[in-house]
């Protein structure tokens, strides 16, 4: 068996891609075979906004066949040498989602991906009928090919699904956000995998994917013909067996900035009230609150936000809402970015820190208030997200009111 395959379905999951890739060509001796350095593309991409301009609408990346935008302008990554190799063998395929913003942004990170050499298979996975039973028959030959498998959400469904078909001898998870930390406690403590906001409910389809989960956490689990990896910017204990490789976002930092900074502070925007756990008057109470009180101009939004919320946020608050055509991390490092950096518990308190190292950003986070949370949020609400923001020792705790 040869050759390394990642399954992606989000921006994010493809930035830490790079980034093992990045760190696993300088591991001795390296995991990865050299390749000859990738010219880089110079074409401007805009740092914000969706492809044309808008900050809170977005239309499909992909859609009319439009090309994909060439990467932003940055140095070249560094040439292949003695204890410096590239990608080698690595593919990437991207399960793609079908929200427009998402497709948006995965599109500019594949093309990032190119431009590092490696090689990325857009998959579209969710598209039409007989997407699944098609996606399955096309990937089973390179799957069972495969030495090593990355996977970028080990609760997906269908990276479950995918994995039913061959047991990699190595596995790699990469971070997906808070996520991470999640699976790596659940793995340890022999559970079934099931995402940390989820009331965990049996309902008809979580028991007709019952057997599906169940071998996906097999071979998620290392084993005596099994290696599994977990690559992360998160605090986790390594659950027996498993080895964990440290994400300092260094392929960022070699790859864009460093940033200028804005005398005013940014807001970092979550996707907590469309998951269920926030509710939404709260939410906006607190951004308002926080806006005011830090001299805030901008709110960075996730991904998955809702319209109707950003435009609450935007008439309600005064701030200028931006839709980011990447990961935050590397908006972040492009700048300009605020020299105080104010987000709620998720992954980018644990992650702007390293992408920052350096700029003299202050990243603080803002725990989230009881009160806040719906009634119906899952009673590991609370404890998770107290969790994230404690464990976040490169930030500073914000005091709310």
């Amino acid at each position: 068996m040869t050759g390394q395959l990642a399954f992606v379905e989000s921006p994010v999951q493809l930035l830490n891609v790079l980034e093992w890739a990045h760190t696993a060509a300088l591991q001795d001796p390296p995991r990865l075979q050299a390749v000859p350095p990738q010219p880089t593309r110079r074409a401007p991409v805009p740092a914000t906004g969706d492809r044309d301009g808008g900050r809170t609408g977005g239309q499909d990346g992909d859609r009319g066949g439009t090309p994909v935008p060439a990467a932003p302008a940055a140095p070249a990554a560094p040439a292949a040498g003695p204890g410096r190799t590239g990608p080698g063998d690595l593919t990437v395929v991207v399960l793609s989602p079908t929200d427009p913003m998402s497709r948006g942004q995965l599109r500019r990170m594949a093309q990032l991906a190119r431009d590092e050499g490696v090689t990325v298979r857009w998959q579209e996975a969710r598209q039409g009928r007989g997407a699944v039973v098609r996606t399955l028959r096309e990937l089973a030959g390179p799957l069972r090919s495969a030495d090593r498998v990355i996977v970028g959400d080990p609760f997906s469904r269908y990276v479950q699904l995918l994995l039913t078909l061959f047991g990699p001898r190595r596995v790699t998870v990469v971070d997906d956000g808070t996520a991470t930390m999640e699976f790596a406690a659940q793995l340890a403590r022999g559970e079934r995998l099931v995402r940390w906001h989820r009331r965990g409910s049996r309902g008809p389809r979580e028991l007709v994917l019952a057997p599906v989960t169940s071998m996906a956490r097999r071979k998620l689990a290392p084993g005596r013909h099994r290696t599994v990896e977990i690559f992360t910017s998160l605090p986790v204990e390594p659950p027996p067996g498993t080895t964990v490789l440290v994400n300092d976002f260094s392929w960022t930092r070699a790859r864009f900035g460093p940033p200028r900074l804005t005398r005013g502070a940014d807001l970092v925007g979550t996707s907590l009230v469309e998951t269920g756990v926030v509710d939404p008057d709260e939410y906006l109470r607190a951004v308002t609150v926080l806006a005011r009180t830090h001299g805030a101009t901008r709110y960075f939004a996730h991904r998955r936000e809702s319209a109707e919320k950003l435009h609450r946020i935007a008439v309600e608050t005064g701030l200028e809402v931006v839709r980011p055509d990447l990961p935050l991390e590397l908006i972040a490092r492009r700048g300009p970015i605020g020299r105080t950096v104010v987000s709620f518990p998720s992954t980018v308190v644990h992650t702007l820190p390293l992408a920052l190292a350096g700029t003299g950003v202050k990243v603080a986070v803002c725990e989230i208030a009881p009160e806040w949370l719906r009634e119906n949020a899952s009673p590991r609400a609370q404890g998770f997200l107290a969790g994230v923001a404690g464990t976040a020792t490169r930030t500073e705790r914000l005091e709310f009111g």
